[in-house]
This record gives structure tokens, sequence and C-alpha cells, in this order.
């Protein structure tokens, strides 16, 4: 065999193994990367190693900022104060004392009432959403049904059922009763995977992780809290 044809299929080899691996290559590169759904509900299954506690409210931030600057400032806010707890047996909270609601029986400035509501409506207030805080019915306040009521009166109001499906900055209702006008619970959304019963939500007032807690709630079809009243997902209310 002459030097020219051994060169010849040297050559045809080489370009058929760089062929083979180009081609492994870009499998890998599709079935790899993370999907447009997993850049935009965070806390899915990830291929590589978990993300850490800050990597997770970072994408949060980042997917709710995408749909609008004030849902991004909702989540970065309630994000900020995860951990926050009040006293071991009393319900004394500064979201209350922002509010002046509650009752002054505190050892300081804070004041004392489930203040669940009356953290949702602070986060949304201070992210600059409309936010008008009073005891008359649409406006919001320290009753976790006032949330209905607002966005019911305005049009924001979307009950589980509906076909809606939540948005970041979004609050989420738990065990409502129209008839009574009583809610069990409220907590702000973060992000949601379709096919999941409910969000993944920062709960304040929570009591999973301890006794009066902000903590984060993963797949949010009840309400991070202990009750012996139905605690079931009810529906959303947007911010505008």
């Amino acid at each position: 065999m002459s030097a020219r044809i051994r060169a010849g299929r040297r050559r045809h080899r080489n370009r058929r193994r760089f062929l083979v691996a180009l081609g492994v290559v870009i499998a890998a590169f599709f079935l790899l990367r993370p999907s447009a759904t997993h850049t935009s509900i965070p806390r899915l299954f990830y291929r590589s190693k978990a993300p850490s506690v800050a990597e997770l409210a970072r994408i949060d931030i980042e997917n709710a900022a995408a749909i609008s600057p004030l849902r991004g400032r909702i989540v970065a806010i309630a994000e900020s104060q995860v951990g926050y707890r009040t006293d071991p047996s009393t319900y004394c909270n500064r979201f209350s004392a922002y509010w002046i609601s509650g009752t002054s029986n505190c050892a300081n400035d804070n004041l004392n009432e489930e203040w669940c509501a009356d953290f949702a409506a602070w986060v949304w207030q201070k992210a600059g959403a409309n936010v008008i805080y009073q005891y008359i019915n649409g406006d919001l306040n320290s009753s976790s049904a006032s949330f209905y009521e607002w966005g019911a009166s305005r049009g924001s109001w979307h009950g589980v059922g509906s076909g809606y499906i939540p948005k970041p900055g979004d609050v989420a209702v738990y065990g409502l009763d129209t008839a009574t006008l009583v809610e069990a619970h409220v907590a702000m959304v973060i992000s949601y995977a379709p096919g999941r019963r409910g969000p993944d939500a920062i709960n304040g007032d929570g009591d999973r992780t301890g006794f009066s807690v902000v903590e984060i709630g993963n797949d949010g079809y009840r309400a991070d809290v202990g009750s012996k009243i139905d605690t079931t997902l009810s529906g959303y209310v947007s911010p505008s």
C-alpha cells in the first residue's frame, strides 16, 4: 500500500473520530443544559449539585424581576426576612408594630397579634405596591381575609381551579370561607412549578420550623401553620 493511500485513510479515520466526538459534545450540551422550565422554576431538580439557599434566593429574585420590577422587589424583600422570629411564647412582632396594629403588652416597641397578614402587607408596601392598610372592607389589615376582600374588589383574586398560574409576588390564601370572611393564613409566593399542588412561599408567622417565624415552605398546598381549621390553598391575590 502506498504512503499516499495510507495517509488518506488516516485522514478519513481522524475526520470520523472528530465528527463522533463533536456529536457527543452536542448531545451532552442539550441533555445537560437547564431548560427554560428549569431557569424559570428554581426549586425543581437540578442536574448539577444542589444550589445553596443564597443561590436559590438569587434565582427567585431574578425570575420575579423578569416578570416585573415590582414582583422582583417583593420577592427580594420577603427573602430578606427569612429567619425572623418572635419571642418563644408571644406574637410580639415588628410587622404589626409597623402598622400600629395589635396589643401593646410586649417588653419592647413591638405589638402583639398573629401577623401573617401584617407581614404580607408590609412586604407589598415596602416593595412599592398599592397598599391601603385600614379596617375597612376592601382594604388590607391584620385579618388574613382582608387579602381576599382586597383582591375581589380590584379584580385580582384568582381562586383555585380558575386556571390561573401563580406568579412570584402574589399572596397565597389558605382556608378561605367566603360566607364568614375567615381565612387560616396567607403567604408570599416566590416560585411555582406547573403540576404541583401549591407554590413555594415565604410565610410570616409560620410554625413549621419553630414558633412564629418567617420561613420558606415548598409545594404549599396547605398553610404552613398548625391549625384545627381547614388550611387548604384557596387561591391567590396579585399586587398592583
